[in-house]
């Protein structure tokens, strides 16, 4: 057992001590913190690395001593600090991780998200997700769940109709093109998009190929509330919490905004997409019947 989980393992097990303690079954602290019951046993078990903000949900739940939540706290924090790539995260694997972004959406009022290569997953539909998860799972070699991953990532957008939540999505048009599923898959989703436009408590917007762009679309980056940011690269998945940190990419959020194609202009710009699709289809037909 490395280092990295045996620390996992101990921080899980004072979790656990603090709630047989507290006289709680696993089920009723669930219930407490407004968690899925599977998350309390992933985390006690070493299955999935409890967050600064997970130990200090617990701790406040059992009753814990202000000393103790310290101490964990830290252990949370060491864990993380070794435990930020993307390969190490799936080994828990992919439903477990759809189940942590659950959780965190569950907190957050107000989302910003940039994504510049894969359309944003609270948008996509089930075939498109599980062609996005095929491809995560023989890149990072994750297990094999992906239609569990799927099934919470469909239940992750039922949020989308909380109108206490309010979501303001950015994507170049360039990903409205990208296949990374078939044609058919493609128009699907492209189809969804349509559909979330007309949500009151949604703003979808395309940057269109002819529009000047402030700055080159390196990454993608989610903006939760005003209190960190979420930057996924190849290898890592960087949480920012600095301040200035987080102006930049409210700054950077801004200026794609002013460059964006919104409401009718952004259904225009996905029609004019799906209009390609149908004559790459058409031109497809006569060799399928080959």
């Amino acid at each position: 057992m490395s280092g990295f989980q045996q620390a996992r393992v101990e921080l899980g097990a004072q979790l656990r001590q603090l709630r047989e303690t507290a006289g709680l079954s696993g089920k009723e602290l669930a219930e407490r913190l407004r968690w899925q019951p599977s998350k309390i046993s992933r985390i006690e078990n070493a299955r999935q690395t409890a967050t600064e903000d997970d130990v200090t949900m617990w701790a406040r739940a059992v009753q814990a001593a202000p000393e103790v939540v310290d101490e964990l706290i830290e252990q949370a924090n060491g864990l993380l600090e070794r435990q930020d790539s993307w390969r190490q995260r799936h080994r828990s694997g992919l439903a477990a991780l759809q189940e942590d972004i659950r959780d965190l959406e569950a907190r957050t009022t107000t989302f910003r998200v940039f994504e510049p290569g894969v359309v944003i997953g609270l948008l996509q539909t089930t075939e498109y997700a599980r062609s996005i998860f095929t491809r995560i799972k023989r890149l990072y070699n994750a297990p094999d769940e992906i239609d569990a991953a799927i099934r919470v990532r469909m239940q992750r957008q039922e949020i989308l109709y909380d109108q206490s939540k309010r979501f303001r999505f950015i994507l170049p048009e360039a990903v409205l093109r990208y296949r990374l599923a078939p044609l058919d898959v493609m128009r699907g989703q492209l189809d969804r998009l349509l559909a979330v436009t007309a949500l009151p408590n949604v703003e979808f917007g395309v940057v269109p190929f002819e529009a000047p762009l402030p700055s080159a679309l390196l990454n993608g980056f989610w903006i939760y509330d005003q209190d960190h940011v979420a930057v996924p690269t190849r290898t890592r998945d960087l949480i920012l919490r600095d301040p200035e940190d987080i102006a930049f990419y409210e700054r950077t959020f801004d200026e794609f905004c002013e460059i964006a194609a919104f409401r009718e202009d952004a259904r225009l710009v996905i029609m004019r997409v799906l209009d390609d699709f149908a004559r790459q289809s058409a031109n497809q037909s006569p060799q399928l019947l080959d």
